[in-house]
């Protein structure tokens, strides 16, 4: 049975192809049509996925939608009279304002939608909405567990912001819910858009400016989410507007009188703003430590899945493991809505099919892959000399640039699904040089200078540098280095002392584990800095973004496939200037 999971009227829009309970593909639209955080139709994720006008539906037994249409018009209708967070947009089509009567189906939308790209070529297979927390807590049955915890937390879903469920073999029981406007998620996003960044986007980037902020705050944000008994929490409404007037205009007087005025975008970052970030970033921190303890006192299982965008909050994660009993986390690496289309297609086959488990999600790698063909194509359209070595000197001659080092932008194989590069879209430093990390973040990827980059470790190797007891392969905890490793991988310890780590193993990616294996045996030291490849832009899927973003950036060498490439020319460079395209950023 094929099963095809579909985002199309959010954000992080995409979709994902479960076949007999296995998944063999997983795309975002914003890959394919280099739009950042695009909520456009996942019209190119349907044509790579199905081919040309989508002829291929005709194989698809079923496509899930995860958002449940019951439980969004209940929610709705609750908040409708108070205003209506604006990213609900899928509830309405063409409006900032809705009204009962703009309400419309999902599965209409999408039918129609999909009718015009496919052309009449095939029909829509059947559309199942599933719940969207439901979606998010059906990753559980990709996870190495037979029965754990599962902790869902986002902004909102169709009718919570907070899920706690259990899940044992192939079946998931949910216990509490907290509404949708009792959020974390939310909260942690106005908050990042009252700092200058894009909400629904820049979380990450709070916090890692967390770590460089003092204390003075930390107590004001515990009065704007405050803890209750049984691990419940709830959000202060005297500090936010959006329950009457939508998220347009969020925040209240009294936010404005205990934080001050909002920063300018691309203002320059004051002590105030870090500050804040760390109070923010304290505050979630301490709500999900004390959630967790909740679930534990009730339902003792020592595992844990947390999944839902608060997951990718990989500092809230570690203190999770440091200050709980749990004593085996997995976070997938699509925790954010890039998993939603996969996690409505796992609820679907297990448990409304009951059908048994037989797959662990180990790697993230389910994209598109490109053939040695395709990449000497876009080479020469480049323009561009390039050496063609085997596995084995490929590995060497790269890993001896970044023990030398130079900066590598490495492309391999099939592209990870979420939003981190593991190893197949990724640009490689050496992690032992202290000035690597500015060098990057000034010479690559012109970003703010406060922001760490990933160490990937080989899996049998991270306890040596890493206060950490479990493998990480998604890059989702950020342990603190061990300190006798802190002048060793300078470059990859952020200012707390943490390090977000990714573990490598063999089995996992057998090429990249061969690489960071390599640079351990020319340096001492098994670890690599690793940071999408990308520059304001999605991280590059198609070989001819990737050799366009070597040439617009000051990478020394690019590892596309088997061909090496140091090359860069006034012609190539040209060429990348003139066919870059960019989306909203």
């Amino acid at each position: 049975m094929r099963i095809m999971g579909l985002v199309a009227a959010t954000h992080d829009s995409g979709l994902a192809l479960l076949e007999d309970g296995v998944p063999t593909l997983v795309l975002e639209e914003e890959r394919l049509n280099r739009e950042k955080r695009t909520k456009a139709f996942p019209r190119h994720c349907l044509i790579e996925a199905m081919g040309p006008r989508a002829a291929g539906l005709a194989d698809v037994d079923l496509i899930t939608a995860p958002w449940d249409e019951k439980k969004l018009l209940q929610s709705f209708s609750r908040v409708i009279l108070r205003g209506l967070p604006q990213s609900l947009h899928l509830l309405r089509e063409g409006s900032h304002t809705p009204q009962r009567n703009e309400i419309v189906r999902l599965s209409a939308i999408l039918k129609r939608r999909m009718k015009r790209i496919t052309e009449g070529a095939s029909a829509v297979p059947p559309i199942v909405c599933v719940g969207h927390h439901d979606s998010h807590a059906a990753t559980f049955f990709v996870s190495p567990f037979e029965d754990a915890n599962v902790l869902v937390m986002d902004g909102f879903g169709d009718d919570a912001a907070t899920s706690t469920y259990s899940g044992r073999g192939n079946r998931l029981v949910r216990h509490s819910q907290e509404v949708i406007l009792n959020s974390v998620g939310l909260v942690y996003t106005f908050v990042t858009k009252f700092l200058g960044f894009s909400g629904f986007s820049d979380e990450g980037k709070v916090m890692a400016l967390a770590a460089c902020g003092d204390d003075r705050f930390v107590e004001r944000f515990r009065d704007v989410i405050g803890l209750r008994d049984h691990g419940r929490y709830a959000v202060n409404m005297d500090y936010f507007l959006y329950p009457r007037y939508g998220e347009l205009k969020p925040l209240s007087a009294k936010f404005y009188e205990v934080f001050g005025h909002p920063r300018v975008p691309g203002s320059q970052l004051d002590e105030r703003h870090m500050a804040i970030a760390k109070g923010l970033q304290t505050m979630t921190e301490e709500v999900v430590v004390h959630i967790v303890r909740g679930m534990l006192e009730a339902r003792p299982s020592r595992n844990l899945v947390m999944t839902g965008g608060v997951a990718l909050n990989c500092v809230a994660n570690a203190r999770v493991l440091e200050d709980t009993d749990v004593e085996r986390l997995w976070v997938p690496p699509c925790a954010s809505d890039t998993g939603a289309p996969l996690g409505s297609t796992l609820w679907h086959w297990h448990q409304t099919m009951r059908k048994p488990r037989g797959f662990e999600l180990t790697h993230a790698s389910f994209g598109l892959a490109y053939s040695d063909q395709d990449i000497t194509q876009a080479l020469a359209a480049a323009g561009l000399e390039a050496e063609r070595l085997d596995e084995r000197d490929l590995v060497n001659r790269v890993a001896s640039d970044l023990a030398d080092g130079k900066i590598v932008g490495w492309f391999q194989g099939r592209f990870e699904m979420g939003p981190r590069a593991l190893g197949n879209r990724s640009i490689l430093a050496d992690p032992r040089r202290a000035e690597m990390r500015d060098v990057i973040n000034a010479k690559i990827k012109h970003r703010e200078a406060f922001r760490p980059f990933a160490p990937a470790v080989l899996e049998e190797r991270a306890a040596e540098f890493f206060e950490i007891s479990q493998p990480d392969p998604f890059m989702t905890l950020a342990p603190h280095v061990r300190k006798d490793k802190l002048s060793v991988i300078p470059a990859a310890v952020h200012v707390d002392g943490t390090g977000r780590i990714q573990t490598v193993s063999r089995a996992q990616n057998p090429l990249y584990y061969d690489l960071i294996a390599q640079f351990g045996e020319l340096t001492g030291v098994p670890v690599l800095l690793n940071t999408s490849f990308n520059r304001h832009e999605p991280i590059v899927a198609r070989p001819s973004e990737a050799i366009s973003c070597y040439l617009r950036t000051g990478m020394d060498v690019l590892a596309i496939g088997n061909h090496y490439v140091t090359d860069r020319n006034r012609r190539s460079q040209d060429w990348a200037e003139r066919t870059f395209v960019a989306g909203p950023i």
